[in-house]
């Protein structure tokens, strides 16, 4: 009988080739556990996704309270589920009053097709502005947004009339003009190696975008729910999108997405055409249910404000390593940079003997990404930053 290694390789469609992949059969907060019973601390939340940990005892419950209740009934929008109702009220309520109605779908980058149609529906414009080394997701639409040529080129035509600037040049700003519907960007770019705003360039694209009648759309995928130190990340800049993305850390592990708008553009989508973007599994009750327990638990524990602190002892334990050359952090995510003679390969070579589950990022291949579980406890840091040193140490 073939393992489930063997399967994997045989039956798995994979978007890389896995060399030697774990096999993960327990997670529990910090910690994932494979077949053979060796556990590893998961330094990246399954890409920001785990944001109140692996299995959180409320976001369980929450999970099986509502499948005594029910899971998939309809397709989305046409029957009123209490989970859907109440996340989508919690948020609002946590949001500015102008991002009051939320519509879900099932994951980041069905979130920003639905925000794209959304903008274009409402502007009658083509253009879109993106950023390069922005990532977006892998849909079409998204893929013709993504600010990376290498991983798009081979999947042309993409959808026309796009316009990619450079991320912090403020000079760039002036192309975006009355035919463009929308301004797409990060507030802090993640897969570029966390890229920070310089100080008033979002207020300066907002300032933009109410001249020319653009809508401006902030992708917090993946740097949303607590990862900042905000609840947002938009939050640290006090500029405020038409358009709000969301997924990843939304679910607590849980497959969600969502476009958050005013109520009165998101009615657009109901005529000329209706169905304006429809699905059948986005909002899911199951995923809602989890998603409300998620979102209260970050509130409740005030793990956003807790995500600084956390954040400020790695940095500060890693940042005087001779292997690191620098290190950029929001929050509770960090881009640890390597000196330029240290093999970035040798690196995660050493993190994975030591049992860390790290990971570089798509778009910087000196550095790799810190973002363990917001719940992550002090001891435990100390415990990883042991572990984080003595890899480095390794590849000096």
């Amino acid at each position: 009988m073939l393992t489930n290694r063997q399967m994997f390789q045989l039956h798995m469609g994979l978007p890389s080739v896995v060399d030697n992949p774990i096999e993960i059969v327990k997670a529990e907060g910090i910690y994932l556990t494979d077949n053979e019973g060796n556990k590893h601390i998961d330094l990246v939340s399954g890409v920001s996704v785990s944001n109140v940990g692996h299995r959180h005892p409320k976001v369980v419950e929450a999970i099986k309270t509502q499948l005594d209740d029910y899971m998939h009934v309809m397709v989305y929008g046409k029957f009123v589920h209490s989970p859907q109702v109440r996340l989508a009220t919690l948020l609002a309520e946590n949001l500015p009053s102008s991002l009051d109605a939320v519509y879900f779908v099932n994951s980041g980058s069905e979130a920003i097709e639905g925000a794209l149609k959304l903008a274009k529906r409402i502007t009658n414009r083509a253009e879109i502005v993106h950023f390069k080394n922005a990532y977006h997701g892998g849909t079409a639409g998204a893929l013709s947004l993504l600010g990376h040529e290498t991983m798009k080129n081979a999947f042309r035509p993409l959808v026309p009339a796009t316009r990619m600037l450079d991320f912090n040049e403020f000079k760039q700003i002036g192309q975006i003009t009355k035919a463009t519907a929308a301004v797409l960007i990060e507030p802090i770019q993640a897969e570029a190696g966390i890229i920070l705003p310089e100080k008033d360039y979002l207020l300066a694209l907002r300032q933009k975008c109410n001249q020319t009648g653009t809508l401006l759309i902030f992708d917090e995928i993946q740097m949303g729910f607590g990862r900042s130190g905000k609840l947002f990340a938009f939050e640290n800049y006090h500029v405020v999108p038409d358009i709000l993305c969301l997924a990843k850390g939304m679910g607590g592990g849980m497959p969600i997405g969502a476009f958050v708008a005013s109520k009165q553009m998101m009615m657009e989508l109901t005529h000329h055409p209706e169905l304006g973007h429809i699905t059948t599994f986005g909002g899911h009750p199951i995923s809602c249910a989890a998603a409300l327990a998620s979102l209260k638990l970050i509130l409740n524990e005030k793990l956003a404000d807790s995500a600084n602190t956390k954040g400020h002892l790695f940095e500060q334990a890693l940042l005087s390593h001779p292997a690191v050359s620098e290190i950029r952090r929001a929050g509770l995510m960090l881009a640890v940079e390597i000196k330029d003679y240290i093999l970035i390969t040798d690196l995660m070579d050493a993190l994975k003997k030591e049992r860390l589950v790290v990971d570089q990022f798509l778009f910087h291949d000196k550095a790799f990404r810190i973002a363990p579980p917001l719940t992550i406890t002090e001891d435990e840091i100390e415990i990883s930053i042991g572990h984080l040193i003595k890899a480095l140490n390794q590849v000096l």
